[in-house]
């Protein structure tokens, strides 16, 4: 039986902190800033991603969630492939044995367990997780910085994707990008209690993209040159103490300053543009007055671009908030509670407990305060926390079947 030459990984969704918005050229995805993220559980959020090289496949095919997609369409996904298909063609030359895995065709499948496009960094993952297969398969010896030079060529901000933990992507000063990569600042364990909750405002496709918008702030928003000359080093360095100190009211202060000026940089473009709708911004209010009810900075909200919340907290924070934010933005009846918030840390009984209760009796007449929104306006939560970088699947978990085709396809 001939050899099966094949990878899976799994790659996670990382959140920044410290926003990348800006490009000094785009066709390298050079950022104009440096940025910082968090690493999310992979149990709860990630991209899956098989790749098999065969002799008889007649060109590259890519499946993302079981509908085949065009690979010509997307100079990003050539570029990424083409780069890793020097590296290894690099080790062929070496070694005269070596199977010329970089002539051959390959299939890519790869699945979400998110909405995409919704502002979830579904790019970062997808792009992490295709660099990753690639390196597996390829037999690539490149560090994970030199890799994530590879995944920023597809999505600038899938470089951090590379590594678990805390992540910052350099944005370097080279023309030809070689010092632009991401480097971990620390690993999941050096902070296991922070905890993160999703708040699924919207799973639709953004209608202003990544990419469109950052080059219209760019080339419009007077405030943008400020934010990247000066806010925005003072941050990192703040930032990074904050995560080495574990500093969460620090962390905190400075990840919702971060979000706001970035959405207020992205108002500051002409035309404006606005990520955030109505539920975003009652969910901002109610973090601040959740902070005001404990008497202490115990959540941080950030919004990437699109109208989904992440609400940073420490573990023993993150029940109060979980009820107070299910019972405000109660379960619409269509939706099943496992999928609505599927307690992952026990939090609730059982998940149709979710909003149900609220414990701390200040957290109680904020939620009295603030109301019920209409049920739906948040249309799931996903609870998890600090996760670690890609991982490589065994055999068992591929996606794609014998013959080398996606083993689940949509119509």
């Amino acid at each position: 039986m001939a050899k099966v030459f094949e990878a899976t990984v799994t790659a996670p969704v990382n959140i920044a902190v410290i926003k990348y918005w800006g490009k000094r050229d785009a066709a390298l995805i050079l950022p104009t800033n440096s940025s910082l993220s968090v690493t999310l559980s992979q149990d709860h959020l990630s991209t899956r991603t098989t790749i098999r090289a065969a002799p008889e496949f007649t060109g590259d095919r890519l499946w993302l969630n079981g509908v085949e997609e065009s690979i010509a369409a997307s100079k990003r996904l050539i570029n990424s492939i083409t780069t890793a298909r020097k590296l290894r063609a690099a080790l062929e030359q070496q070694d005269a044995n070596a199977a010329p895995l970089s002539t051959w065709g390959l299939h890519i499948c790869s699945e979400n367990n998110f909405p995409t496009a919704a502002g979830l960094a579904s790019s970062a993952s997808g792009y992490a997780a295709l660099v990753s297969a690639l390196g597996a398969l390829f037999g690539l010896p490149q560090s994970a910085s030199d890799l994530s030079r590879v995944a920023r060529v597809g999505s600038g901000s899938a470089c951090r994707s590379m590594f678990g933990g805390f992540v910052a992507w350099q944005a370097g000063i080279s023309d030809d990008g070689s010092d632009s990569q991401a480097v971990q600042v620390a690993d999941r364990q050096h902070w296991p209690e922070l905890q993160a909750l999703v708040l699924v405002v919207s799973d639709q496709k953004k209608t202003v993209s990544s990419t469109a918008g950052m080059q219209t702030t760019v080339d419009t928003s007077q405030l943008f040159a400020e934010r990247v000359r000066t806010v925005v080093p003072q941050r990192m360095e703040a930032m990074q103490k904050a995560i080495a100190e574990r500093d969460f009211a620090a962390f905190a202060e400075i990840t919702m300053r971060d979000s706001n000026q970035f959405h207020a940089v992205c108002l500051d473009t002409y035309p404006p543009i606005s990520y955030m709708n109505d539920t975003s911004r009652a969910i901002a209010g109610i973090v601040h007055a959740f902070n005001a009810a404990v008497g202490r900075v115990a959540a941080a909200y950030t919004y990437d671009a699109g109208p989904n919340a992440v609400i940073y907290a420490l573990k023993d924070d993150m029940r109060d908030i979980v009820e107070l934010f299910t019972h405000c933005f109660p379960r619409p009846d269509a939706v099943l509670p496992e999928t609505f918030y599927a307690n992952p840390f026990a939090v609730f009984d059982t998940p149709d407990a979710a909003g149900s209760r609220i414990t701390n009796l200040n957290v109680a007449q904020l939620a009295q305060t603030a109301g019920k929104f209409p049920a739906g306006s948040v249309r799931r939560f996903i609870h998890t926390e600090v996760g670690d970088g890609p991982r490589v699947l065994p055999a068992s978990q591929s996606l794609l079947d014998s013959a080398g085709m996606p083993k689940h396809v949509r119509e």
